[in-house]
Formats: structure tokens, C-alpha cells, sequence
């Protein structure tokens, strides 16, 4: 699972923390991220580089951390630097910083285990040149071991070159599929898994007005104050979304 990126267009609300560990749901994306791929494989890692002390505290002793130290390596070079935790397996890679109810499981249906399938977020006939949403890829194990350890995409280090051999999948799927990488999106995400209530964090608040609003744990909402389409995250950290 990928969980290395800055997330500077969730800016404030990822410095405070990295952008898989904000809550949708009351729930960290990573962790959703996590309960997904766990239902298909037999053992999950996650790539870490920004926010690290945070992911490993959360997620030490639950996932194999793959620590980008120097650098983050990018989608396709992460799973190069797994290619020993791997050893001779494909991998199913999915981004963290997704909020979905897409199931992943047609990935793997009927799967030969040597072409790349990429499944994307659209009606049939999507293709990946018009830009859809990817829910997930699968890495056969031959193409884990030509990927480097070194900072490059799953779009020009894998799907690319298997398009270009015919051996590239694109299946289609339609659901519920945010990416989280702006402060409205973040909101989105949330009032999708609420059914368009505001999401109350464990320990917040609430004495004034709510409306479509996500808390974060222990936010407080004072007497007298009416928050609408807002994420409040702390006592000094509230994004109005217009």
C-alpha cells in the first residue's frame, strides 16, 4: 500500500498529520486501505516517507514498513525496494490516500499471473489515457523484479512498457471513489461515509451548530458557534470549504 506521499494540497490539515492517517469515517485511510487489501492478500506493507515517526508509531507491529529514508521512491519504486520482503510474489498495490467502497477482487479473477491489470474508476471503456481514478494494480512477480529501488511511477516504469508487450489489462468498475487530495475532497470523502451527516471524531465537542462538518478527535465547537462544510482539527486549526 502506498502511504509515502507529502500531501501539500491537504494543506493544514497535513501538518498535523500525514495525509493517510487523517480520518474518513472516524477511521485513518490507511487503516481502511489496509482492511481492504487484507481481504485478498496474505501479508500487507506499507511504504513510508513523510510523516514517518507518526505511520510508524500507528502502524508498527500491524503491516511490514517499508521506510523510504533518503528519498520517497514514487508508485513504481516503491515496490522495487520490496522486491526482498516480496520474494517471488506479485503484488497488489493500491494507493492510501483513496476513500472507496470499490471491491478489489475482480483484480483477480481469472488472473494468469503474468499480465498487468490496472482497475480503474469509470464506466466500460475507460482507459487509463483519459485520466480515471486507478483503484488498484496488480504487479506480476516478474515485473516486481525489474522495477528499481529508485524514484520512478507505475505509469512510465510498468503500464507503460506492458501496454507497449500487449500485455496490460484495464478492467473498469463504478462506485464510491474520492481521492483525498484536497481539503474539499477530504470533506467529501467523509459526508459519502456518513450518508451527509457531519462526522463527530471520538472525544469531540460539540455545544454550538454543525452542519456537514468533520471533527477530529477532541476538536471542541464552542456555545454560540455554527460550523458549516468545515473541518475543524484543533483548537487553532478550522478549514472553511467553499
Amino acid at each position: 500500500m502506498l502511504g509515502a506521499g507529502a500531501g501539500t494540497r491537504l494543506r493544514p490539515l497535513t501538518n498535523l498529520r500525514p495525509k493517510v492517517l487523517c480520518p474518513v469515517g472516524g477511521v485513518p485511510l490507511v487503516d481502511l486501505a489496509i482492511a481492504r487489501v487484507s481481504a485478498l492478500a496474505s501479508a500487507v506493507a506499507v511504504n513510508v516517507h513523510h510523516g514517518r515517526l507518526q505511520l510508524e508509531t500507528h502502524l508498527e507491529g500491524r503491516v511490514h514498513l517499508s521506510i523510504e529514508e533518503r528519498e520517497a521512491l514514487g508508485t513504481g519504486g516503491a515496490i522495487g525496494a520490496l522486491r526482498g520482503w516480496l520474494d517471488g510474489r506479485a503484488a497488489l498495490v493500491v494507493n492510501g490516500d483513496t476513500w472507496t467502497d470499490i471491491d478489489l477482487s475482480p483484480l483477480l479473477d481469472g488472473w494468469d499471473g503474468e499480465r498487468v491489470r490496472v482497475l480503474v474508476h469509470g464506466p466500460p471503456g475507460t482507459t487509463l489515457r483519459s485520466l480515471p481514478g486507478v483503484v488498484g494494480s496488480l504487479v506480476p512477480a516478474r515485473d516486481v523484479d525489474r522495477l528499481p529501488a529508485t524514484p520512478i511511477g507505475l505509469s512510465n516504469g510498468l503500464w507503460a512498457p506492458a501496454e507497449a508487450e500487449g500485455r496490460l489489462d484495464v478492467l473498469t468498475s463504478e462506485g464510491a471513489f474520492v481521492p483525498v487530495d484536497r481539503p474539499s475532497d477530504y470533506l467529501a470523502a467523509n459526508l459519502l461515509s456518513s450518508g451527509g451527516e457531519s462526522v463527530i471524531g471520538a472525544g469531540a465537542v460539540v455545544e454550538g451548530q454543525v452542519t456537514r462538518c468533520v471533527l477530529w478527535p477532541g476538536a471542541v465547537v464552542r456555545r454560540g458557534e455554527s460550523l458549516v462544510d468545515a473541518i475543524r482539527c484543533d483548537g487553532r486549526t478550522t478549514v472553511l470549504v467553499r
